[in-house]
């Protein structure tokens, strides 16, 4: 059989099967336009809730001028080569050691990209003797990054602390055999979801078995707990997390990560992740721009309360309307409604057409077939107008696939 053969009768896998109609419009949309609450899509102005700008940082004047001071002094190409060989600085470092004391760690390690640095985290922890134990909701990294991992594993019901500990179990009995140890993984905050992973309820059955715990607090970090440190730090249990991963693309508004843990295991990792030894550094605009970004979360805690005061405001809203918001407990807001993929692309496009709102919309496989889910991401840049504006909204197309006027318009 001929590779692309067998590509071209897979017709474009579970999400590109759709291409021919979503492309463009409902899969690679173009948002133009500065990076806002308000930008254009199709040449009209949208109000937009599927950034991870969260504190409103991604066209902040000082952070714009930093980026661009930045980009002036250095270059984009500056540092050359990878850490390990030539692409080192005093300003890589500095940053990884406020990261480090802001979470509550002793050491950090900067990751070019968060997808591809989990991957390599659990890549370089792991044998075959040893055994990981994770959530089934896990994002797309983490599961691909256990996919590479050559010994066993075991999955346990999301946020279930029950079926968690009855696969601990089995890992264990497999450990005492091989000789090799357990990694838990969960996440922070469940991206889709909204939930917070039930940290302390994990942590505290590390009496009981022997594990330890890799938190990725992509969506916690920057927006939950006192101080914006993350998710462990919302539920009082950050030495009990050994090693935690935030990225820098949702509160920070850039792009790449880091890992933090004790510094032995940081030593470690910085020698053993493949994904950076072998790969070059972060360019210094995006350094010495996540310097300021992280500057200013540390020292203007008013973005957060206005990113919690906008949430909070719209998920009452959206209960009080009837609305089913699933279990969040953080600022990612679902809504799931009753339909099929064709009602579901007829409701968003009614949304976005006739009602200027712009919103991620998520079907099967990635949530059971028969829901809708609309997926709306507060900032600290949206208005209580804005909620207002989208509850109404959000009203009168609930009422219209109620009325199985999508299923009319479909038929039609």
């Amino acid at each position: 059989m001929d590779l692309f053969d067998k590509i071209n009768r897979n017709v474009g896998g579970p999400i590109g099967q759709h291409q021919k109609w979503s492309h463009g419009y409902f899969s690679f949309p173009k948002l133009e336009g500065e990076i806002h609450p308000h930008m254009l899509f199709n040449g009209k102005p949208h109000l937009v809730w599927s950034l991870n700008n969260y504190l409103g940082l991604a066209n902040h004047p000082e952070v714009r001028e930093a980026d661009a001071k930045a980009a002036a002094d250095y270059g984009m190409a500056y540092p050359m080569g990878a850490r390990m060989m030539s692409g080192n600085t005093i300003h890589h470092e500095e940053l990884e050691n406020d990261l480090a004391k802001f979470v509550g760690k002793e050491a950090a390690f900067l990751l070019n990209y968060g997808y591809q640095g989990m991957v390599s985290i659990i890549d370089a922890l792991v044998d075959r003797n040893d055994v990981i134990v994770y959530d089934a909701e896990s994002h797309a990294c983490i599961i691909d990054g256990v996919r590479l991992h050559m010994g066993k594993r075991f999955v346990y019901k999301h946020n279930d602390v029950e079926s968690f500990e009855k696969q601990l179990q089995h890992a264990e009995r497999i450990t005492m055999q091989t000789g090799g140890g357990i990694l838990v993984i969960t996440e922070g905050v469940f991206g889709m979801s909204g939930a917070q992973g039930k940290l302390k309820e994990i942590v505290a059955l590390k009496d009981r078995y022997k594990f330890r715990i890799l938190v990725d607090d992509a969506h916690g970090f920057g927006t939950m707990g006192a101080t914006g440190a993350g998710t462990h730090e919302e539920q009082g249990c950050a030495e009990e997390i050994d090693i935690y991963f935030g990225t820098f693309a949702k509160s920070m508004a850039g792009i790449g990560a880091f890992v933090a843990a004790d510094s032995q295991i940081i030593s470690y990792l910085r020698y053993n992740m493949r994904s950076q030894t072998f790969a070059k550094a972060l360019p210094m605009p995006m350094v010495m721009g996540l310097k300021k970004r992280f500057e200013l979360l540390r020292s203007k805690p008013e973005l957060r309360e206005k990113l919690w005061e906008v949430a909070t405001t719209l998920q009452k809203g959206l209960v009080a309307y009837g609305f089913d918001i699933g279990v969040t407990n953080s600022m990612v807001t679902p809504v799931f409604l009753k339909g099929d993929l064709m009602e579901a692309t007829s409701l968003t496009r009614d949304l976005r057409e006739n009602h200027g709102i712009f919103c991620s919309i998520v079907v099967y496989p990635v949530i059971p077939k028969g829901l809708i889910m609309l997926r709306l991401i507060p900032t600290a840049m949206h208005t209580l107008e804005d909620v207002d504006r989208t509850l109404t909204a959000f009203g009168v197309v609930a009422a219209k696939l109620k009325d199985g006027e999508y299923k009319m318009a479909i038929a039609s």
